[in-house]
C-alpha cells in the first residue's frame, strides 16, 4: 500500500504466512510515523485495507484455528472444525468431503462424508455408518465442520477436511486419538495381616489405554500412607514392610490415564499374632491319642487271632493216654457170647431158673468186665470228638444194652 504526503512515499509491505496476514512496515514507514506523530486511528485504517485486499487476492480460506491434535475417550463426541470463507472470485459449485487419511501412504483414502450439489451423503463409509454428519445443517454458509458419536477405538486415524469452489481450493488435517478410559480396578491384600509381616496391596485394570497410573490414598484415620510402604505407580502395589496395628485402615488406589479415572477400596486390619503354644500342644496330644488307640486295637486282633489258632489246633489233637479202640473180631465175639447166653436163656424154663444164680453170672466169661492186671487205677477215658476217632480208623458199631442179671434189653 503506498500512502502519497507532501515530503515522501511511504510503503506498507504485508505478506501470508499459514493463512493469515502479516503487517511488517518497512524502516521508512517507522521513521515517518516517528517523525510525523501520525494518528493512530488513521494508522489503524490503513491495515484493515491492507488485510481487506489481502483477503480478495486469496480466495477460498479455512478460516479454522483449533488445534489439530485431539485425544478423547471412548463413547464421547467429538468435533473436527473446519470453517471456511469464500471469495467474490470463486464462481465454481461448492464441493466438501470428509476423508480418512490411510497409515500406509500405498493405500486409498477412505471417503466418509460429501456434501455436493446442495445434499449431504453421509453413508458412505460403513464403520461409521449411522455415527458422523455435518455439524451444519447447510454446510454451505461456511461451516464444514463434521460430528463423529460413539467415538471407539478404531476411530483412531488422520481426518482431512476438503473445501473446494473452483479456483479456490481449502483443506485442514487432524490427528484423532481414542484413548479408552481405565475399567474398574480390582483392589486385594496379600500375605498374613499380622504385625510384624509382610504384606502387599495390589491394585489392577483390565482395561485402559496405556500409560495407566496407579495412586494409593489413606481415607482412615491419619490419612497417611506408613512411613515404610513402597509404592509402585507403574505396577499398582503397595508393600507394607514389618507391618504394625497403625498401618490398619481403609485404602483407596485411584487408576487414570488421560481421559479417565476409575477407584477401588480395600480394608486393612493389622492384629498381634495368635499363640500357637496351646494350639500345637493340642495336636501333639491329638497325635498320641490316636497312636494308643491304634496300639490296643492291633493288640487285640492279635490277641483274637492267636486265642482262634490255639482251639483249632487243640481240637485236632489225638491224646496219648487213651487206649485204642476195640477191634471188629473182639467186638463180634461178644455180640456172639451175649446173643448166644440170650438164646439159652430164653430156652428156660421156670423150674431150671434156680440154676442160673448170681454166681453164675459171674462166670460168665467177658473180656469187657475183665479188670487189668495192674492193681493201680486207670485213669477214665477222657471223651474223643467224632472226627479224631475217624482219622483213628475206629467204625461206629452200636452196642446193645444190659441189665444187671446180663440180660440184654
Amino acid at each position: 500500500m503506498l500512502r502519497e504526503t507532501g515530503e515522501r512515499r511511504v510503503t506498507v509491505k504485508h505478506y501470508k504466512s499459514e493463512g493469515k496476514v502479516v503487517f511488517m512496515p518497512t524502516r521508512v514507514t517507522r521513521l515517518w510515523l516517528k517523525s510525523r506523530s501520525m494518528d493512530f486511528s488513521i494508522f489503524c485504517l490503513c491495515l484493515t485495507n491492507v488485510i481487506l485486499l489481502a483477503g480478495s487476492a486469496c480466495g477460498l480460506q479455512i478460516t479454522s484455528t483449533g488445534p489439530t491434535s485431539i485425544e478423547k475417550a471412548s463413547g464421547e463426541t467429538v468435533k473436527l472444525d473446519c470453517q471456511f470463507t469464500l471469495s467474490a472470485e470463486d464462481s465454481g459449485p461448492l464441493d466438501i468431503e470428509w476423508s480418512l487419511q490411510p497409515s500406509d501412504n500405498q493405500k486409498e483414502e477412505k471417503v466418509l462424508i460429501v456434501y455436493s450439489g446442495d445434499r449431504a451423503f453421509e453413508h458412505y463409509y460403513e464403520p461409521l455408518k449411522g455415527r458422523v454428519h455435518f455439524n451444519s445443517p447447510d454446510p454451505k454458509n461456511g461451516d464444514a465442520s463434521m460430528n463423529i458419536m460413539g467415538l471407539k477405538a478404531t476411530d483412531t486415524g488422520t481426518y482431512q477436511c476438503k473445501v473446494k469452489k473452483v479456483p479456490g481450493i481449502g483443506s485442514r488435517k487432524f490427528l484423532l486419538t481414542i484413548m479408552v478410559r481405565p475399567s474398574k480396578p480390582k483392589c486385594y491384600a496379600e500375605g498374613q495381616t499380622y504385625a510384624g509381616k509382610d504384606m502387599v496391596l495390589r491394585c489392577s485394570s483390565v482395561e485402559g489405554t496405556q500409560p495407566l497410573q496407579y495412586i494409593w490414598e489413606r481415607t482412615t484415620g491419619n490419612k497417611l500412607i506408613p512411613p515404610l510402604a513402597v509404592l509402585d505407580p507403574v505396577g499398582g502395589t503397595m508393600s507394607l514392610r514389618n507391618a504394625t496395628e497403625a498401618a490398619s485402615g481403609t485404602y483407596k488406589c485411584i487408576a487414570k490415564n488421560r481421559v479417565g479415572t476409575e477407584e477401588c477400596s480395600v480394608e486393612v486390619n493389622i492384629t498381634q499374632p495368635p499363640n500357637n503354644a496351646g494350639t500345637i500342644a493340642a495336636v501333639v496330644i491329638c497325635i498320641l491319642l490316636f497312636l494308643i488307640l491304634l496300639a490296643l486295637l492291633l493288640f487285640c486282633f492279635c490277641r483274637a487271632r492267636n486265642k482262634k489258632k490255639y482251639e483249632k489246633e487243640i481240637a485236632y489233637e489225638i491224646r496219648e493216654d487213651v487206649p485204642p479202640p476195640k477191634s471188629r473180631v473182639s467186638t463180634a465175639r461178644s455180640f456172639t457170647s451175649v446173643g448166644s447166653q440170650r438164646s439159652s436163656l430164653g430156652s428156660m424154663s421156670p423150674s431150671n431158673l434156680h440154676e442160673y444164680t448170681k454166681t453164675q453170672y459171674d462166670k460168665i466169661p467177658s473180656e469187657e468186665y475183665e479188670k487189668p492186671p495192674s492193681q493201680a487205677p486207670i485213669p477214665a477215658p477222657s471223651r474223643m470228638a467224632g472226627p479224631n476217632l475217624s482219622r483213628m480208623g475206629a467204625i461206629a458199631v452200636m452196642i446193645p444194652a444190659q441189665n444187671r442179671d446180663g440180660s440184654i434189653v
